[in-house]
């Protein structure tokens, strides 16, 4: 019995080589994909869970370039089972913010060590280094507080805080606006006064202000925010209502006698209220860093209840001996920051295509 050959694909009749079939490509990237998967995840898993008594370089270096591996191995498969038009990247950052909001909404029934009352730590070893196997699997601070349970804790604040913050600047910022835009002339000129001022007062000036005379808890600190955020809002939402307060449905709803206040909320608030919302999600981003920043000097919520920026403070004596201590909570604040922006530029181009 013979052996079958297979031969190349033979060239056309210009002599070029057809391309290989489309079941064969995505094999390939199903293959090369899983393939980078398993390696990834194996260097991670070497990085958090073997090398705990290497140096935190070498074990940031392993991990880093499993997460690539990860990232690629995961793009290739789901362009192998989805087409070229997957985007790993945007979904990678869907299942960060999920992971995240229900940590925080779980924190307290979750199996967390200890990562707010110092005073049930006072057997726990301080400054562990991160284990992935262990009971504190990112470690434990000066204090012994567990640092996994301070990025859950943390999260839940920063969540509650930005997204608060956003709801009430859209609610109030997006009424006005809309009111603006529709009404014009006096009441327009009045509210655009308004959001110019407050624009060209210094930002951080203002927030400084407002927190410097406030409370620092997590409803004073959301209130100051969505003061700060308001102006942006009512602009937002102007802008979008002069464009659709001349579209035919409004000016027929006019033509039948509809109140003011039906075409309002009727007619224009469904159409603002997409562009608004995609804007809320960069917004998200934006308040969770400044959240931080206020957290970092001070001037938020105070230890022992964790933040992301407090805990960021609270490890920089010690960075050069245990990076850990900052370099956990400045990689899940960096992660939850640029998921937000990527959700948030994709809602603008599919929500707001005209400012994508």
């Amino acid at each position: 019995m013979s052996a079958t050959v297979s031969l190349p694909p033979e060239p056309d009749a210009r002599g070029d080589t057809p391309p290989p079939r489309a079941g064969h490509s995505r094999r390939h990237l199903m293959a090369s994909g899983g393939a980078a998967l398993v390696v990834g995840a194996a260097l991670v898993y070497v990085a958090l869970g073997v090398l705990t008594s290497t140096t935190a370089e070498i074990r940031v270096v392993v991990a880093g370039a499993g997460f690539v591996s990860g990232y690629v191995g995961f793009d290739r498969v789901g362009r192998a089972r989805h087409g070229p038009g997957f985007e790993a990247d945007l979904w990678l950052a869907c299942a960060w913010i999920a992971l995240v909001t229900v940590s925080a909404a779980l924190a307290d029934v979750l199996p967390l060590a200890e990562a707010r009352d110092v005073s049930k730590t006072l057997r726990t070893p301080a400054l562990l280094r991160p284990d992935l196997f262990s009971e504190h699997p990112l470690g434990t601070d000066r204090q012994g507080l567990d640092i996994l349970g301070g990025i859950v804790y943390g999260a839940r604040v920063s969540l509650i805080v930005s997204l608060g913050a956003v709801v009430i600047g859209t609610i109030i910022g997006g009424s006005i606006g809309i009111a603006a835009g529709y009404y014009r002339g006096k009441a327009d000129a009045v509210v655009n006064l308004f959001t110019d001022s407050m624009l060209a007062f210094p930002p951080l000036i203002l927030l400084l202000g407002m927190v410097a005379v406030l409370t620092p808890n997590v409803r004073n600190v959301t209130l100051a925010l969505a003061l700060l955020g308001i102006p942006s809002y009512v602009r937002l939402a102007r802008a979008n209502t002069l464009v659709f307060a001349q579209r035919e449905f409004v000016l027929a709803a006019k033509g039948v006698g509809e109140r003011n206040t039906a075409i309002m909320r009727r007619e224009l608030l469904p159409n603002v209220l997409l562009p608004v919302v995609s804007y809320g999600f960069i917004i998200v981003a934006v308040l969770i860093v400044a959240e931080a920043s206020l957290s970092f000097l001070g001037l938020s919520i105070q230890r022992p209840n964790p933040t992301w920026g407090n805990m960021i403070a609270a490890g920089q004596a010690d960075f050069d001996r245990h990076p850990h201590l900052v370099f956990v909570p400045g990689s899940i604040l960096f992660l939850t920051v640029f998921a937000f922006n990527r959700i948030g530029d994709k809602a603008r181009n599919v929500w707001n295509p005209q400012q994508g």
